[in-house]
């Protein structure tokens, strides 16, 4: 019974000094955590600025992808007089390998050509073999048929002679000369038609056989040429970029041994030097741009890069939404002459067109502006006061305005919400 006692008057020492340690807090910790949270405030929220001279800044953005302004796609070739079959690649370019002008860039299986183009080379050299025999053959024809011709002239000749002696000769010998002329001019007649179209069955002959050969020719060249398309070289220097394919059911860059169509593309050769974004504009922000205006390029990947570009191209026909026909997307196309490693194609990039600068100017926050009487004045700072100066405003962007009169540089002004501001900033803009 007396341990019990004694262990309950130990639990209520602890209580009890636990209970006075606590109220204790209880009192320090409201004016630390009260002097800390103002500090924190007044640093953090503290609802002025200044007026300073600068420069004025009115910008739209724009959101596109870079893309090469010099570049060369390269295609499996489409084969003369073939179709229907796939081409296997034998050798390619590695991914974002330099290349320059000259250089092989991707090889395609060129057996199957080769291979055609002997046996068409064959067969061309037959046929004309062919024709040379078979115009041989002609011309011993036609000296024979030659011979003979003149054989029958001389038989008509020598009729001819014996006519001359009808006068001297019984009747019936002068008919048998008659009859002798007669015979040897319709055989001569007979000869000439004949050994004519015999010589026309002999051009003829010989120009089918030189219609086949000069198939078999342009067979051969054909062939030739589809061998030499198999290996394509880079037409240009730059970087290899490869396309990528449907393939095993998912999208992958083209590879070595890989079966492609006639006519898909293989890779592009990106031209190192100028490159250009590539950004839609939508129809309500058109007005505000005009071809020649420069720009800042900020590319997704590296936020801390800017570069210089200026609008080469505006469209001038939109394309209709998916959403609405009566909403048009246009495309703008911004060069940027910077040469740069870290530009390269199919990066997202944000494009901040400038639409106007005011140089050298009194700027000051545009929360610091509030409308009395409809004329607008700044909230200047006098003390713990706050003063309404009227002033005089220009041109004016997101964040700040132009204060043409009314004010110093330097002056410290009140930042407030004011709500009459953003309904005319829309007309200003």
């Amino acid at each position: 019974m007396t341990s019990i006692r004694k262990t309950s008057v130990s639990i209520g020492l602890v209580a009890l000094t636990v209970l006075l340690l606590a109220g204790l807090f209880w009192r320090l910790s409201p004016q630390i955590s009260r002097d800390t949270y103002d500090t924190a405030v007044a640093a953090s929220t503290d609802p002025s600025a200044s007026v300073v001279r600068g420069t004025l800044l009115r910008t739209i953005r724009l959101n596109g992808l870079v893309e090469a302004v010099h570049f060369s796609t390269v295609m499996a070739p489409s084969l003369a007089g073939q179709s229907g079959s796939q081409l296997v690649i034998t050798q390619l370019a590695k991914k974002g390998a330099r290349v320059k002008k000259g250089d092989l860039l991707v090889e395609f299986d060129r057996e199957m050509q080769l291979r055609n183009a002997t046996d068409r080379r064959a067969e061309w050299m037959d046929l004309d073999e062919q024709i040379r025999k078979r115009r041989a053959d002609q011309d011993a024809q036609r000296a024979k048929d030659d011979t003979e011709l003149k054989a029958a002239e001389n038989a008509v000749a020598l009729a001819k002679l014996e006519m001359l002696k009808n006068e001297m000769l019984p009747r019936i010998d002068a008919e048998k000369n008659q009859l002798s002329l007669e015979g040897a001019e319709a055989k001569l007649r007979q000869l000439q038609r004949t050994f004519d179209l015999k010589r026309q069955a002999a051009l003829t002959d010989i120009r089918i056989l030189d219609v086949q050969r000069e198939r078999a020719h342009q067979a051969m060249t054909r062939a030739e040429s589809n061998a030499q398309r198999m290996a394509i070289q880079s037409p240009i220097d730059g970087l290899v970029v490869l396309r990528t394919s449907w393939r095993s059911g998912t999208m992958a860059d083209v590879e070595e041994g890989q079966e492609m169509w006639p006519g898909s593309g293989v890779l592009d050769v990106v031209g190192p030097g100028v490159m250009r974004v590539r950004a839609k504009v939508n129809q309500a922000d058109l007005p505000w741009l005009r071809v020649g205006q420069t720009a800042t390029v900020r590319l997704d990947a590296y936020p801390d890069r800017e570069f210089a570009a200026r609008l080469e191209q505006l469209s001038p026909i939109g394309t209709s939404s998916g959403l609405s026909n009566a909403v048009r997307t246009f495309v703008a196309l911004f060069t940027v002459p910077q040469s740069d490693e870290l530009l390269a194609p199919d990066l997202s990039a944000a494009v901040d067109v400038e639409l106007e600068r005011v140089d050298n100017a009194m700027l000051a926050p545009r929360a610091a502006i509030t409308y009395s009487d409809g004329k607008p004045h700044l909230r200047v700072r006098n003390g713990s006061r706050v003063d309404l100066h009227p002033v005089t405003l220009g041109a004016m962007n997101d964040l700040q305005v132009v204060v043409a009169s009314g004010v110093e540089p330097g002056t410290i002004v009140d930042l407030v919400a004011d709500r009459s501001i953003g309904a005319r900033s829309g007309g200003s803009f």
